[in-house]
């Protein structure tokens, strides 16, 4: 800045020259200075009150943006965490494919002691005991009269529990609000729920974890608040998964089996519409494993995922299908089937003498072991695991529940010539049955690859060709002739042109060997066989079904095919499923003047 003197010398000298005083000048220049001081002073002053100003403006109009912004607002309820912890207490829902809740959630309370603040922790103790007869009365009473400053008593409470617990009337005894899950129906699809129980918890809210199933499958999904509460569907049918386990149950009396397991698939899709285990359990009070023996003969055991059974003469539908595809055979080829036939130092007998040669057509329709032998070696091992790898059976399924993994295929490490024979007629290869109901969809998909899925989908998910359309039509039409000239002529319903096979699997001892009295009997079907739309698989455990005489009968044919007939049956029309040669009675309507109208 250029600073103007106060006494110029240039007006000084003329000053005196003009006989002025120069005081004078100075005091008219040190006013002049003194006002422009008081000038810039007052425009910076000015300034900082309009900056001042269009600040508060700014914040004031930003709150009433934001407050007219909530006030037009739908108003939304917070998600429930406790206090000084993130936990998530929200769960989304599991539906069915129609929408019907399979599980839910529902606000309840958690019981909690303060010892410190009870009067009579003795008696509070006994009348908790009463309440809840599932607890150990002396521990609580330990528990309540020791050192303890808190104590946890019941995670769930029932309205009636609490109001109990409120007529103690002891100020010790706290409620905290609790979000526990619920499955309305019960036992009903349990093995494909699995369950849920707590996780992290708190005195305000607890964690909801799934522990099987799809609960734990999709657990990440299921608590993801990102998905805003929008349920998870499954494919299942809630009607049909009823019918089914209803149908299984009754089969399963009738045939005095240990265990049964049904599962309905689409062929299209791969989407399971229904799939049971029984026993079964109820996921809301959810049984302990079994620490010691068979798993099998725990109800939380899934015979439909888990179980691994060599699955008879179902198998034979593959090594034939193969051969058509290859143009080895055809439907009229005349095969050997003398019997027995030897593989080395082991003999292949068949269940009758069929004698010499029989068509490929009558070696599934009576389920010759021989001439499938025969088949099976036109393709040689190679060929033959090659398909099969191709049809699944050496993977877990895809299946969208934690168990899959465990009902992986037990495969022999070694496939010489007596392997290869066995496994074409389905023996010495133990997988699930819902490995087989994803093989026989893929021959009822016109040969190409299904793979199973609890998820209910816009758009099907196409899989790759491993069997020509022709070849998987020729099998189509041969396992309808099993059920129409064949073994499993018991599992014929009238309009469903029902086609399958059946399977009877000697069950393997622990130490070795098979038993002679124990079986799996397996029944495989598609229908309506010239156009499949589903796929049913009924396997029973152990059956075994008296007939006149004394005798017992076990084989597939006298046991799942008649509980799979029922099934159809039972299932078809509600899904929608029509019969289409069944002829219904014609209502002839009335001439006009053959109707009379009478008041009285």
């Amino acid at each position: 800045m250029i600073r103007t003197p106060l006494r110029p010398l240039a007006r000084i000298l003329s000053a005196r020259q003009a006989g002025q005083d120069p005081d004078e000048i100075e005091a008219e220049l040190r006013a002049r200075r003194h006002a422009e001081i008081q000038d810039r002073a007052r425009r910076r002053a000015e300034g900082r009150i309009k900056w001042m100003v269009l600040g508060f403006m700014l914040a004031f109009g930003t709150v009433g943006l934001r407050m007219g912004t909530l006030a037009s607002s739908q108003p939304t309820e917070p998600r429930t965490h406790a206090s000084g912890a993130q936990i998530i207490s929200q769960r989304a829902d599991i539906v069915d494919r129609r929408g019907r809740v399979l599980a839910t959630n529902l606000s309840t309370h958690a019981l909690y002691a303060h010892p410190q603040d009870l009067v009579d922790p003795a008696t509070a103790a006994a009348k908790l005991a009463k309440i809840f007869p599932d607890l150990d009365a002396e521990r609580l009473k330990r528990d309540l009269t020791g050192e303890r400053k808190f104590v946890w008593i019941k995670k769930k409470l029932s309205p009636e529990q609490m109001q109990a617990v409120h007529d103690i009337g002891e100020p010790g005894l706290v409620f905290g609000p609790r979000e526990m899950r619920l499955y309305p129906n019960g036992n009903l699809a349990s093995h494909i729920l699995g369950g849920s129980q707590f996780g992290a918890e708190g005195v305000s809210s607890a964690e909801v974890l799934g522990m099987a199933g799809v609960e734990k499958a999709f657990d990440g999904w299921l608590r993801d608040p990102a998905n805003a509460g929008a349920p998870l569907q499954l494919s299942i049918d809630l009607t049909a998964q009823a019918a089914m386990e209803e149908v299984l149950a009754n089969g399963m009396k009738v045939m005095n089996a240990k265990g049964a397991t049904g599962i309905l698939m689409e062929v299209a899709s791969g989407e399971i519409v229904a799939m049971a285990s029984l026993p079964d359990f109820d996921p809301n009070d959810r049984p302990k494993p079994l620490l010691k023996g068979d798993p099998s003969d725990s109800p939380l055991f899934n015979r439909a995922v888990q179980g691994q059974y060599e699955l008879g003469s179902t198998f034979k539908i593959f090594p034939v299908a193969q051969a058509i595809d290859e143009g080895l055979i055809n439907v009229n080829t005349m095969i050997n089937a003398s019997s027995p036939m030897k593989i080395g130092k082991y003999l292949i007998h068949d269940f009758h003498n069929y004698g010499r040669d029989l068509s490929v057509k009558d070696v599934i329709g009576k389920s010759s072991n021989v001439a499938t032998v025969r088949i099976a070696q036109m393709l040689g091992p190679e060929r033959q695991q090659q398909f099969l790898k191709e049809l699944g059976f050496f993977e877990p399924t895809p299946i969208e529940m934690t168990e899959a993994p465990t009902g992986k295929p037990i495969v022999p490490r070694r496939w010489p010539a007596v392997t290869a024979a066995t496994v074409s007629f389905g023996h010495g290869l133990a997988a699930s049955p819902l490995h087989l109901a994803a093989a026989y969809a893929t021959i009822a998909n016109d040969g190409r690859r299904v793979r199973p899925t609890l998820v209910h989908r816009k758009e099907p998910v196409q899989g790759e060709q491993v069997l020509s359309p022709r070849a998987a039509a020729a099998a189509r039409d041969l396992l309808r002739y099993v059920v129409t000239k064949g073994t499993a002529r018991q599992a014929e319903v009238p309009g469903y042109q029902v086609g399958g096979k059946t399977g009877t699997a000697d069950k393997p001892r622990p130490g070795g060997g098979y038993y002679k009295n124990r079986n799996v009997s397996t029944f495989a079907a598609i229908y309506p066989a010239d156009r499949p739309v589903y796929v049913l698989v009924v396997t029973l455990d152990e059956p075994k079904v008296s007939v006149a005489g004394g005798g017992e009968l076990r084989t597939a044919g006298a046991t799942a095919a008649p509980v799979a007939a029922a099934l159809v049956e039972r299932l078809s029309p509600m899904l929608g499923l029509r019969p289409d040669d069944v002829k219904l009675p014609v209502i002839e309507p009335r001439p006009a003047d053959a109707v009379r109208i009478s008041a009285r």
